[in-house]
């Protein structure tokens, strides 16, 4: 009986192995992660990876210009974790690109992040008056960095921002697709073909030019919510690049969002609840890890 029970616990342990090894490396990877404070930070990052390279940013922009040099010793970034957050388990990333030089969002916005398991971060002076190439250096470097000191979920990592920020963000989420798993602009939306406004006049040239491969990934795999209000100035804008670009360029996950009677302002918490509700709906099923 013991020989027989021994070979019985053995099928069992056998059986389950696959799940053994997947907890076993989540303690480990719990394990080596670096200490965190709990609440709002600043802190500076030190890698600047490959993709946050000036060949590499010009290449996925296709852009005459060439990127200066960036020094990360020189930048500072703001980080959120919500007191839930233990690296037992695994949680989502937030990227932020702010239209001024602080980080910020509303507090209602911290508490939804929080409850929806997304740690945030963005760069501190990286608003509109900085080079695009800086805002998406840094929003990069944000994104690799968050990676390597907390236990983050590849499915849901984010891009958003608001007016110029959301424009930058909206970029990356096309450009940096095998990065990002989906991209939440909220009043303001750039594309990379002509988009013709409804008054049969006023068409916006391409703000960029992806990579055809990188592209396919963003049609296929990643979520895109375009977030604008009724009275916002960008709202034609928005529209018609969701209805002529998104949809025009066969974009599988891409929905349009507006709020009554808010103008160009940060919409309130439940605007933001709608966005991470849709991109949230395919993190499970995306197809692929971003990298």
């Amino acid at each position: 009986m013991r020989e027989r029970c021994g070979g019985m616990c053995f099928i069992a342990v056998m059986k389950h192995w696959p799940a053994l090894l997947f907890f076993c490396a989540f303690i480990v990877r719990g394990a080596e992660l670096p200490p965190f404070t709990v609440g709002k930070s600043t802190v500076q990052f030190t890698g600047l990876p490959q993709q946050a390279g000036a060949t590499e940013v010009k290449w996925r922009l296709h852009s005459a210009e060439d990127p200066a040099a960036l020094d990360l010793s020189k930048e500072k970034f703001q980080i959120i974790v919500p007191a839930a957050y233990s690296h037992s388990g695994r949680w989502g990333v937030f990227v932020w690109i702010s239209p001024g030089d602080a980080p910020a969002i509303p507090a209602e916005w911290e508490h939804v992040l929080a409850a929806r398991r997304l740690l945030f971060v963005g760069a501190l002076k990286a608003g509109n008056p900085r080079n695009i190439f800086d805002r998406i250096r840094l929003a990069v470097v944000a994104n690799t960095e968050m990676r390597e000191r907390f236990n983050v979920e590849p499915r849901r990592v984010y891009v958003s921002g608001f007016s110029g920020g959301a424009r930058t963000a909206s970029m990356m989420g096309v450009a940096f697709a095998d990065m990002f798993t989906g991209a939440l602009p909220f009043m303001g939306v750039n594309f990379y073909t002509d988009i013709a406004l409804g008054d049969g006049k006023t068409v916006y040239a391409p703000d960029f030019i992806p990579d055809e491969q990188v592209v396919a990934i963003a049609r296929k795999s990643c979520r895109y919510a375009l977030v604008t209000g009724e009275n916002d100035f960008n709202r034609a804008g928005t529209k018609a690049v969701f209805e002529q670009g998104y949809r025009k360029q066969g974009f599988a996950n891409v929905r349009y969002l507006e709020a009554p009677g808010i103008g160009h302002a940060m919409p309130p918490a439940s605007w933001l609840e709608r966005g991470l509700d849709f991109l949230d709906e395919g993190n499970q099923n995306a197809g692929f890890d971003a990298k």
